[in-house]
């Protein structure tokens, strides 16, 4: 009976008027039938009316709920997350220093947080979290690739270190913590000078303009080429035993996609129905955690059984109780602090390669305001909006920086798919995620926990995240014309010599030779970062090669979304900032600031009520769509 109603519009397509006054009907028919039924007839007329939100955008659940769903955010962005510091952990000279890769956890979590918030409420303004990116894992890479930043440890491992001339300190010790610690602290200095210019482009508007030059062609060999230049890591790390690698792949497999239909009956809470039940599809929301805590409690009850080898002999890495030290080693509760590990040190070679993931971090963040706007039930992002979204971005990277969790900040497209599945897009509830990760990343011993998952499930994680931003970049090409040979050309050819190049660059180390050490480090870490280089092949093709905007994708890349229609101001006061908007209101001067909500762009024509020149409705608007079911 409920699967009838629930279609009846779509049986009685022809006869819309009927339909809809017998689903009044029959809503009005509460006392007296299931009351199932009432809320399928309330679900679709909401959804027929595009406003199926639970929480939009400013609106604040009950703080109970408010906390819940956002440790729920959290969780959403966990794996991303943590998957970063441990992919960072062999080039950065961590090796078994288990407390310091712990300490190095917790501090990526509480600047994510911090980020998140600032972002929430004086960036996008979107309740989009933020949180480590991979964009900048090859630069950090390549940085960490040159002569002077090898790592003896793996330099050791190949019989390339003399450790009977030169013996290697002891994991833990303060000799081996410094030896770490200076190299964060050079990418700390590359990351938040490179970080001033994301805050320049952002806040100075020059991201709009740059957008028009960017196209498909351009994003698919720069964010494919990220997970691409990453097999290595994540094949390093599954090597260490190919079953349990292959056993996280299958789990995560299963839960995101055999299972992904499947619900689980729970309790909601809402202001008009008050406590209800409704099926939660919590292996698509959790697929990522689901598999990891899977294979880590497999992991431990294989080592229990004593199915896996003492140290030291191949498939001994899966083991569980390799790493439980740490758990006794660290603290209790310890408060990150900028520059806790000394100084950052900043050189012109790694500052120029690290902004090579500035840019790419920026165009996969403009694609998901737009994905986040949608599915939060707000309106398309207004160009002061995605100006001080950047340029809040930016700030989050230096923050970042400042306080060395290796890497940046950026937006998370995953707990955009969260939103669309939970149907609740308000702000408050992503700030409170934000604060729950800035307070679990005060608690050591949290960090320290997720020490111990062992490396082959670890690097079963990797070919699944990995490869998912590989099929991130490729999805842009079906927004291109893929009959026409000049596109394939451009595809092919930035691909291949973004991979074959930097490779390369690896292999013959110190062979550019300009009489410059300055520009000579420079080079090699530009020409050596994949995306870098295929990016910039790619730019240089598709904007010089004569093509159609249509041939080219760019016309269907840069679609509006009609499906707003709201207007007045109420539509742009989502994007306003907070307490002291009524006084920008009363500055002249604010309508020539571009991230100001009352910025007029084209000298001063149009109104603040004018949608953004460019809207890249790429993967992201996808995956928003497969969110909604």
């Amino acid at each position: 009976m409920t699967y009838f109603l629930y279609n009846a519009p779509s049986v009685c397509k022809h006869h819309t008027k009927s339909s809809s006054e017998w689903q009044t009907k029959m809503a009005g028919s509460k006392s007296s039938s299931d009351p199932e039924i009432e809320i399928q007839v309330e679900e679709t007329k909401a959804s027929s009316e595009g406003d199926n939100m639970l929480y939009k955008v400013d609106d604040t659940p009950p703080w109970y709920l408010s906390i819940l769903l956002g440790f729920q955010h959290y969780l959403t962005a966990f794996g991303s997350t943590l998957s970063v510091p441990l992919v960072l952990q062999s080039a950065m000279c961590i090796g078994d220093d288990r407390v310091g890769l712990s300490e190095i956890i917790s501090t990526i979590f509480f600047v994510s947080g911090l980020s998140t918030l600032l972002q929430t409420t004086f960036g996008v303004r979107l309740p989009i979290i933020q949180g480590a990116t991979f964009s900048f894992l090859t630069p950090t890479f390549t940085i960490l690739a040159l002569k002077k930043w090898e790592c003896p440890f793996t330099l050791a491992a190949k019989g390339e270190w003399n450790v009977t001339s030169d013996p290697l300190p002891d994991p833990g010790s303060p000799e081996h913590k410094e030896m770490w610690q200076m190299r964060m602290r050079e990418i700390q200095g590359a990351i938040m000078v490179s970080s001033i210019f994301e805050i320049v482009i952002g806040f100075s508007g020059v991201i709009g303009l740059f957008l028009h030059f960017i196209g498909p062609l351009v994003i698919v060999p720069t964010i494919s080429l990220i997970g691409l230049s990453l097999f290595k890591e994540a094949a390093d790390l599954a090597s260490k035993q190919w079953y349990i690698a292959v056993m996280t792949v299958a789990l995560i497999a299963i839960f995101s996609q055999y299972l992904k239909k499947v619900k689980i009956p729970v309790c909601r809470v809402t202001r008009k129905n008050g406590c209800s039940m409704y099926k939660l599809p919590i292996f698509k929301l959790f697929p990522i955690l689901l598999a990891l805590i899977s294979a880590w409690a497999i992991c431990g009850i294989l080592t229990a059984a004593g199915a896996f080898p003492e140290q030291g002999k191949w498939g001994s890495a899966a083991r569980t109780d390799a790493k439980i030290d740490v758990l006794e080693k660290s603290l209790w509760f310890r408060f990150p602090y900028p520059g806790q590990w000394g100084l950052p040190t900043v050189s012109v070679s790694a500052v120029f390669g690290m902004l090579a993931g500035v840019l790419a971090s920026i165009i996969e963040s403009v694609g998901d305001y737009y994905a986040c706007a949608k599915l939060a039930g707000a309106p398309p992002p207004p160009v002061h909006a995605i100006n001080r979204g950047i340029g809040m971005e930016g700030i989050g990277c230096l923050l970042a920086g400042a306080w060395g969790s290796g890497n940046g900040t950026t937006s998370y497209s995953e707990n955009i798919g969260a939103i669309g599945i939970t149907r609740v897009g308000s702000r408050r509830v992503v700030q409170m995620g934000g604060l729950i990760m800035m307070i679990l990343g005060c608690l050591g011993k949290f960090g320290a926990l997720f020490v111990t998952i062992p490396d082959p499930v670890i690097g079963g994680l990797f070919m699944v995240t990995f490869g998912m931003v590989v099929a991130v970049g490729l999805s842009n090409l079906q927004f291109v014309d893929l009959s026409s040979s000049r596109n394939i050309f451009i595809i092919g050819t930035s691909i291949f010599f973004g991979l074959s190049f930097p490779n390369w660059m690896k292999t013959h180390p110190g062979y550019i030779d300009t009489g410059s050490d300055i520009l000579d480090q420079l080079l090699s870490v530009l020409l050596g970062t994949s995306m870098f280089v295929g990016g910039t092949i790619g730019f240089i093709l598709d904007n010089t090669i004569p093509g159609t905007l249509e041939e080219r994708g760019i016309l269907r890349w840069r679609q509006k979304d009609e499906s707003w229609t709201a207007s007045g101001d109420n539509v742009n006061s989502v994007y306003d900032l907070p307490c002291i908007q009524k006084y920008l209101n009363k500055l002249t001067i604010t309508r020539y600031l571009p991230f100001c909500p009352n910025f007029q762009p084209c000298c001063g024509k149009g109104s603040k009520k004018q949608d953004p020149p460019v809207e890249p409705t790429s993967v992201y608007e996808k995956k928003v769509d497969d969110t909604n079911m």
